[in-house]
């Protein structure tokens, strides 16, 4: 069984790249053969016209920053930080020199006598940022580096992150399961699942025009209803869910009656006293700007919505969408 499944990516220099995915997917394991963790049984990894894939890790002039932060707990700050510089037997001059510009970029010079347990979790992360980006890498790797910090410090972290990588001009690989983390970093997103790469594109593209019914559940859109295709035309088609007519654009070709997939995110599904679904709402939790909420219809399709009202268990309401915002797929849902 293979991890990965001909993945084939080019990456620009300077780009921020996002691997996206459900656990399982095969985004550490391509991380990990970039970074010479694992090795390849086929194919090949090249960077600027050189194949590195037969490198030693430690030749590949790469930055990485792992999800457990790796520090060494009886090292300062300082120490941690100068640990691949030393590696490499530079001098104690061009190491201090070094270190102290990385320290600067992460905001922690004041803090650099002390030892990793002293540090909040995110000044251990940005220790472990400083300490990949000393060395002045070709590539910084980053796996899932927030996924133990707190609410608020992930997103503290994100801004700090996207900084330092404007600030230094490396190319980042950056791999998350937050889709939300993904669209806020990312230049551009490779979303993957079971070893395959299903979708490379912009957050913008990714957002709006998932080209798979599977992308399209990772990214948000929770309404994923089965149904049968309508009449089409050009790229808008109509469908029915539940017995009502929804307007709709086509994403994947489809036929006049064959089984579709509707894709619809819960934030442009609204409460509409004219909408043509009309659900019993289940459940209603506040969100600070509105109310996310969740319904069946009269056939027992649950559909997840917005309201700007706290809705009770029971209560019937009407939904709408905009046709720009239902998307069609070929073959039934298939999360």
């Amino acid at each position: 069984m293979s991890a990965l499944k001909g993945v084939n990516l080019s990456v620009r220099r300077g780009e921020f790249i996002a691997l996206l995915g459900p656990s399982g997917c095969g985004k550490s394991t391509a991380l990990n053969c970039l970074a010479g963790l694992l090795p390849l049984t086929g194919g090949s990894i090249w960077l600027d016209g050189q194949r590195i894939d037969t490198l030693r890790p430690e030749d590949r002039g790469f930055g990485m920053v792992f999800q457990n932060y790796a520090l060494f707990p009886h090292m300062s700050v300082r120490q941690n930080v100068a640990f691949g510089l030393t590696m490499q037997k530079r001098a104690r001059a061009e190491i201090e020199t070094r270190v102290d510009k990385a320290l600067d970029i992460v905001r922690l010079r004041d803090q650099s006598h002390k030892l990793p347990g002293q540090l909040s979790g995110g000044q251990q992360q940005r220790v472990a940022i400083a300490r990949a980006i000393v060395i002045e890498p070709r590539l910084v790797l980053m796996d899932e580096p927030l996924s133990n910090l707190d609410a608020k410090l992930r997103l503290e972290m994100r801004s700090e992150i996207r900084r330092i990588h404007n600030l230094i001009g490396a190319t980042t690989i950056y791999v998350t399961h937050d889709q939300e983390e993904a669209l806020s970093l990312a230049d551009r997103i490779v979303v993957m699942r079971d070893g395959l790469v299903r979708q490379v594109g912009t957050p913008e593209e990714l957002f709006a025009r998932p080209l798979h019914s599977d992308v399209a559940d990772f990214m948000g859109y929770r309404n994923l209803v089965s149904t049968h295709a309508g009449r089409a035309a050009g790229d808008e088609v109509t469908v029915t869910i539940a017995g009502a007519r929804l307007g709709a654009r086509v994403v994947e070709p489809v036929g006049a009656g064959g089984m579709v997939t509707v894709a619809i995110r819960p934030d442009d599904l609204a409460v509409s006293p004219e909408g043509p679904l009309s659900v019993t709402t289940d459940t209603s939790e506040y969100r600070g700007h509105d109310f996310y909420c969740s319904g069946a219809t009269a056939d027992g399709t649950t559909l997840y919505f917005t309201s700007p009202r706290r809705l009770a268990p029971g209560e019937a309401v009407r939904l709408a969408c905009s046709p720009d915002r239902v998307l069609v797929y070929a073959g039934g849902a298939r999360p």
